[in-house]
This record gives structure tokens, sequence and C-alpha cells, in this order.
């Protein structure tokens, strides 16, 4: 799985204090640029034009599209170039390490740091060419913005696993779809405190449905603010998970393609992301660390979550 990197993502100014900042991509300084792709033309797959226009417009100046999501001058055009490396990623089945990320935005608004929804701006690009798509979110916080934009559909399964409750709110395990999207929207809710154990054991029960769909390709919301050092969360994932979910996933799906979302702590996240990349292609582990576990009370709470999520889910799938 090749990693797609240009130097354009480091335009998106936020100011040095805001957590999604250019620093986050410090360990890609050497890589060599990837040529993209300019996304703009792709925008209208997901997005309103009115709020394109009004991203556009913001960046002739620079502004806040809400408390937390900035637009710098340069902000609309790195953008763009996130959604045409997005969209090569998904061609290409290659890791997009990208920013600003994309799995909180709406059609019409931004939320959560993100401008345009690159994964699902992709997803859309092959679902117009026939193709069955699974978006796993392993991000540590709900993939909101995609989840809303394929709720009524069939032809995309949505998996998120995030930390419940916490930001943006939501995601517990009786939102499922509506209409033809009835059981292709699955919400894995963890509790704070969930770490390796739990995160892994969640995968696994919900991985037999990812395979019952069927996928033409499985597309992976790649945020690594699960990690127990993020600075936003309070889910204990060792970099060591990440390395599991991928070796799981590269193992039962041919076609496999990511884009970076979260993920706060630099030091700790390209050590998760290139874990998860090397689990991919079968390889040796990149970065080793301590086996996280879980508390008692912490898995009482998940396996409540659990059960109650596979009893909604069990009239469209088998366990």
């Amino acid at each position: 799985m090749d990693i797609l990197y240009n130097r354009v993502f480091l335009q998106h100014e936020t100011g040095h204090h805001h957590p999604e900042n250019a620093k986050r991509l410090d360990y890609f300084a050497d890589f060599p640029d990837t040529p993209l792709p300019n996304g703009e033309s792709l925008l209208g797959l997901v997005h309103r034009s009115d709020y394109i226009e009004r991203v556009k417009e913001m960046g002739l100046w620079g502004g806040h599209l809400d408390e937390d999501t900035v637009v710098g001058t340069l902000s609309y055009e790195t953008a763009c170039y996130a959604v045409g490396a997005a969209v090569l990623a998904a061609e290409q089945q290659a890791f997009a390490v990208v920013r600003p990320p994309g799995h909180h935005a709406y059609p019409a608004r931004a939320s959560g740091f993100c401008l345009f929804n690159n994964i699902a701006i992709a997803t859309q690009y092959l679902v117009d060419q026939g193709k069955r798509v699974c978006i796993l979110d392993i991000d540590g916080h709900r993939g909101d913005g995609t989840s809303f934009i394929f709720y009524p559909t069939d032809k995309v399964l949505f998996l998120s696993l995030h930390q419940y409750p916490a930001f943006p709110g939501k995601g517990f395990v009786d939102e499922i779809g509506e209409g033809r999207g009835l059981g292709f929207n699955i919400n894995i809710p963890l509790p704070p405190g969930a770490a390796d154990d739990i995160f892994l054991d969640a995968l696994q029960h919900y991985l037999p449905v990812m395979q019952a769909f069927q996928p033409d390709v499985v597309a992976v919301s790649a945020g690594f603010d699960a990690h127990r050092y993020d600075l936003l969360l309070d889910l204990h994932l060792s970099a060591n998970a990440y390395y599991s979910v991928g070796k799981w996933l590269g193992e039962r799906f041919p076609r496999i393609f990511a884009i970076l979302e979260g993920g706060y702590n630099i030091e700790e996240m390209p050590r998760c992301l290139l874990n998860f990349v090397a689990g991919i292609e079968g390889k040796q582990m990149a970065y080793e660390a301590d086996f996280s576990t879980s508390g008692l009370r912490v898995w009482e709470t998940y396996e409540m979550y659990l059960h109650a999520g596979m009893a909604k889910l069990e009239p469209y799938w088998k366990f």
C-alpha cells in the first residue's frame, strides 16, 4: 500500500495551538511529493454548491466555519487537493496522508476540523462506477458526516468504531440507517477507557458483516486518535491494535484504500499509521508496544453496547 503525500497539505493554516495543525505531518517531511489531481470538480458528488462557494469565499480572507473549523487563505485549495488525493488513493489502493481531515463534514456544513468529506467523495466516485463500498471508520470520533451522507443507501455499508459519549455526539447502536439504508449504517460505541482488547473484540464481531456485504472496495477512515497518548479522547489503544486491524483487513479484502482523519499526538500518529500499512501488506509490525487492556467496568459497559447493537442488526445480518 503506497503512501500518498504532498507538501501542499502544509498550506492549511489553523494556528500553532490548534490540535489539527501542520505539525501533524512532520514525520512525512522527507517523503517525495506525490503528483496529485485537484479534486475541485468532484466536490459536488457530496457537497451542495452554496456550501462549496461559502468555503471558497471565506478562503479569500480566512476565518472560522464553526468554533473548531478554521479556514486560511490557502485552505480551500489544500482541501481540494485532499479530495484529489482521496480519489487517487481509491484508484491505486493507497493511503492518502492528507489534511484537512474530512469525516465530520456534511453536505452543507463544516464540523470538527473538516471542510470537505474526503472519504465520502471518494466513495461516491466509486459508487457511481457501480462499486459496492464498505467504509470502516476507525477514528476515535464517530464519522458523523459520512454516516449522514450514506444513511439512506444500501450501496454503502458504513461502520464506525468510536468513543461514546464524545464529540460529535450521538452514534449509539440504534442509528442504523433509513429507507433502503436500514441496517447499512452501523455504530459501534466504545466506552471511555476501552483499550486494544475491546477495540479488536468489537472489530472481530463485525468483520463477518463486512464480508457478508461483499464489498468491491473497503475504504478506511483512518484516524489514530484512539491511541492512549492522544490529546482529545479517553481511549487507550496502542500502536499494536492498528497493525492487527490492517492485518485482518488485508487477509479478507483484496481492494482497500485509506485516508487520514484524526490523530493528534505527532509522535504516535505516524507509528500507528505505519503499523496499519504493515498489517495490510502482511509485513512485520513497524513499531511494537505493550498490548493495552481494559478494566472490568469498561468491559461490562462495552458488552452491554455490543449485544444491544447486534440485537438491533439481527434482522439484517448474521453474527
